[in-house]
């Protein structure tokens, strides 16, 4: 195969039925289907169960409506617990009560407070930002002292408009590592772009360099061996699986670790929507054509994403970590022209929405302009209230989504807010060469976000996320000429053409809807 020349994706499903995971993945569904049937005995045959399980539903359903959370997702329990009474509401409890959830959120609270020490905010930072734009001082009032994520200067933020570029700029810095390097990625799967990255981290380790690799557990499933943690601790790679899929039902699976970094001596950070497999920088053709982006940081704000890395690594970790050694001086001087830069992270354990908030705070404060890209368009209420609000007011919300959707009936689920969106004026675009996998907010000509947030209920509320808020930076305009480089490829969704859609897609899209917050 030629440097240039994409291979054609070959299907996981026989590696799946075939592996430890295929087993794991078969108790699991074992377990549901005893759970469901188990409970459909008890309610056939026991009338003072059965009627004693309905109003233990009614209860629930009490408790659901006055618990605090976004009222979609009460709304699909509710749903649960009505149309399924028994099974709805014995699961509904079971999730509320897991002890694994609790002890991983009170986890990484300890850690956070670990931490808080090497996260300060320079209070100078602020009161510079305040007299540029107080909006935006509030934003990072709000991420330092609650969240934790201070807002720098004198950073250099270069964008990569495609995964192939990211990589072309990643491999030299790794290349360079003297002290360490950490890497965290959602996925990973064996080709090119993963060899040539596991060469470098080899012969890296070798060197002497501290070399720390996690990725999620999802990889398991048919990108990677269930073992792999220890072949690449064979290696001198330090290495995890951050929350493996295991053979019993457990909700903590459903809050997976979705970040993108790479931190290299401190000194040079990555993050963005870049995982580690072909398909992202187009050596593998899965969907077309595959658009994607990531941000590279040199200089102060490096040290958020070492944190953010720090902390996810030690959630299960029983030595107490030296933080300080990881730490890099403050360049000296002030750079006016680097502008603002914020890097931050999102928890489904925080309490806080951070990653909404952020484009929240965005589509809230636009003058002119709010350019989104997302691979997916799954909104709660305030989401949608927030995007129309703007388009209505005047502010120009154009978003691209993909023409080749990756999940069939995640497209179908979004095609069903299409109608409301560009009602209220909101231009949707669909990406014609392909698949978009970038995760983009750029307003203004002065602010932007890249990271790995999608506009969907998972990455919002479910998974471990991160991004970089950027403003008065000059890469901005970079991130908008990109988007509107990537707008002249795309084809616009009228009314039109959403009435002439297939029957089977508009039911499904509707019927699926139900359950958005699951997606």
């Amino acid at each position: 195969m030629g440097k240039n020349e994409p291979g054609k994706a070959k299907s996981g499903l026989s590696r799946i039925i075939f592996s430890r995971t295929g087993f794991i993945l078969l108790l699991i569904l074992i377990q549901l289907g005893l759970f469901i049937v188990t409970t459909n005995l008890l309610q056939s045959y026991a009338l003072f169960i059965n009627g004693t399980l309905r109003v233990v539903g009614v209860v629930v359903l009490i408790y659901i409506i006055n618990a605090e959370g976004n009222p979609a997702f009460k709304m699909t329990w509710m749903l649960c617990v009505m149309a399924f009474p028994a099974v709805g509401t014995l699961f509904y409890i079971y999730v509320k009560t897991q002890v694994g959830v609790r002890w991983m959120g009170k986890r990484l609270a300890t850690l956070k407070i670990e931490t808080d020490p090497y996260m300060m905010q320079d209070m100078d930072v602020v009161d510079a930002l305040r007299a540029s734009k107080p909006a935006n001082a509030n934003l990072a009032y709000y991420l330092a002292h609650h969240m934790g994520f201070p807002t720098y200067r004198n950073t250099e933020v270069t964008y990569f408009p495609l995964g192939e570029d990211k990589f072309e700029a990643l491999v030299p810095e790794l290349k360079k590592a003297r002290k360490y390097i950490f890497m965290e990625y959602f996925i990973v799967e064996k080709g090119y772009m993963w060899d040539t990255i596991l060469k470098i981290l080899v012969q890296k380790a070798r060197e002497g360099v501290e070399v720390r690799f996690m990725y999620d557990g999802t990889c398991a499933i048919s990108n990677l061996p269930y073992e792999y943690p220890q072949e690449l601790e064979r290696k001198g790679i330090r290495c995890k699986m951050m929350n493996p899929i295991k053979p019993f039902l457990s909700t903590v699976q459903n809050n997976r670790d979705h970040r993108k970094i790479c931190v290299i001596d401190g000194r040079v950070g990555f993050t963005g929507g870049i995982n580690l497999g072909d398909e992202y920088i187009n050596r593998k053709e899965r969907f077309g054509h595959w658009k994607d982006t990531a941000v590279m940081l040199r200089g102060d704000a490096v040290q958020s994403l070492t944190m953010l890395f720090l902390q996810m690594w030690n959630v299960d970790e029983r030595e107490e970590e030296h933080y300080g050694r990881y730490l890099t001086p403050r360049r000296q001087g002030l750079r006016r022209e680097l502008g603002y830069v914020l890097p931050y992270g999102d928890s489904p354990f925080d309490d806080e929405n951070v990653g909404e908030e952020v484009y929240f705070h965005i589509l809230n404060h636009a003058k002119k302009y709010v350019h989104i890209m997302t691979p997916y368009l799954i909104l709660d209420n305030e989401m949608i209230t927030t995007l129309t609000r703007a388009a209505k007011s005047g502010i120009e919300v154009i978003i691209i989504m993909p023409h080749i959707p990756d999940k069939w009936y995640a497209f179908v689920v979004a095609k069903t807010y299409y109608r409301e969106l560009i009602r209220a004026g909101v231009q949707i675009y669909e990406y014609k060469p392909g698949f978009v996998h970038a995760k983009v907010f750029v307003s203004d000509d002065d602010t932007a976000t890249v990271g790995t947030i999608n506009l969907d209920y998972r990455s919002l509320y479910l998974h471990f996320e991160c991004g970089v808020f950027i403003y008065n930076n000059s890469v901005v305009d970079r991130v908008e000429r990109d988007f509107q480089e990537t707008l002249m490829k795309c084809h616009k969704v009228s009314l039109v053409e959403l009435r002439g859609r297939s029957l089977f897609s508009k039911i499904a899209g509707q019927v699926l809807r139900l359950f958005a917050p699951l997606m």
